[in-house]
């Protein structure tokens, strides 16, 4: 099966040298890999979730919120300003976020059963509004191939109508959030200028659920739906704007990369493939094993996407995630993520300069 997974992909070119070996680790058991201390600060966590949501009803419990909301800016502003970041509140905050998450669809496939609480259809109701908008600003004729101008029309749409979206999905008693977290969906979309899109956007998006989180919209059992519901929703439209407007990877490292375009599906898939009885890392690439299993798991239709945007050997347009095929368990594949995203998307100065900090995701040194 290796041997055919290796052709198929391949065509074959063998890996690398032990790229496993290469592959960096992480303890399993350290919180800040588990997200433990988010999950112990995520509102509504525990019992609390309970008692604020009301079983069978939209209505919800006011929580007491002290918060002067802002509109978010930037604060990395030159290399050095790195060390600040990586210190803030809004770092420490953003990275539980997502490990938190991480555990939470760990094992679980994209088509079982969970929660899907009003905020999530809400949620979702407001992607399908921005890929409704795709379908009205076709694509215009213009020279070059790429960057379609009509991307531009698009976004100005969305730049206009993104606080009444946000309006639509948080309780009227936090009406004083939205423009803070309209920023976030804004800046998830990709670069108007520049008709580019990259992990800094997509990081934004997971910032924008952050502060849904935050404020106390999403809460703790709302886990697998934000991922499964909500997050591979907004994939689905990305992928729309990136094919019908040709959009230009932002940052892409190309073949060197691990996407052009996303990173956080592939730690949360490699999450849902842990401990999978029959599915291992070097089965990913294998082309009848991701058209037999897409639609269960992020990671795979990842893959599939990647495949039918490029063509040629495997082995030389994905180098780094044929390497990661080497790896001997899902388990280190997503620890080897977790590290590779903090070291190549969070520590870049290119694309952390783009972030803006707000109330919710303060630039200030984190408080114990």
């Amino acid at each position: 099966m290796a041997a055919e997974a290796a052709t198929v992909a391949g065509r074959g070119q063998s890996r690398a040298a032990c790229p496993a070996q290469r592959w960096p680790a992480a303890a399993s058991a350290c919180p800040e890999v588990r997200g433990e201390g988010w999950r112990r600060r995520w509102p509504g966590s525990g019992k609390m979730a309970e008692s604020e949501r009301r079983a069978g009803t939209s209505e919800e419990v006011v929580p007491p919120l002290q918060q002067s909301f802002m509109i978010p800016k930037k604060e990395i502003n030159m290399v050095s300003d790195m060390a600040k970041w990586k210190r803030s509140q809004a770092y420490a905050d953003y990275m539980g976020f997502i490990l938190t998450l991480n555990e939470g669809v760990r094992g679980k496939k994209l088509t079982c059963d969970y929660k899907v609480s009003e905020p999530i259809e809400k949620l979702v109701a407001l992607l399908n509004t921005l890929d409704r908008w795709i379908d009205e600003t076709p694509p215009v004729d213009q020279p070059s191939r790429f960057g379609n101008k009509a991307f531009r029309t698009w976004y100005s749409k969305l730049d206009q109508e993104a606080e009444k979206l946000v309006a639509t999905v948080i309780p009227k008693h936090l009406a004083a959030a939205a423009p803070e977290v309209a920023v976030y969906l804004k800046e998830s979309v990709g670069n108007s200028t520049r008709i580019d899109y990259g992990t800094g956007h997509e990081a934004a998006f997971a910032a924008f659920l952050c502060c849904l989180c935050k404020i106390g919209v999403l809460r703790v059992d709302d886990q697998m739906a934000i991922v499964f519901k909500v997050f591979n929703r907004y994939l689905e439209v990305m992928r729309k704007l990136q094919k019908t407007y040709r959009m230009e990877p932002a940052g892409s490292q190309g073949v060197w990369g691990l996407d052009d375009f996303q990173f956080l599906p592939f730690i949360w898939g490699s999450s849902q493939l842990i401990d999978h009885p029959n599915l291992e890392p070097r089965h990913f690439v294998d082309e009848k094993v991701v058209n037999e299993n897409h639609k269960d798991f992020m990671f795979l239709e990842c893959i599939l996407f990647i495949t039918e945007m490029k063509t040629g050997p495997f082995a030389e347009h994905s180098n780094q995630l044929w390497n990661i095929s080497a790896v001997p368990s899902w388990s280190k594949v997503n620890q080897g993520l977790i590290r590779m995203y903090k070291a190549e998307c969070l520590e870049k100065f290119p694309v952390i300069q783009h972030f803006k900090f707000g109330s919710l995701l303060p630039i200030q040194p984190v408080t114990s």
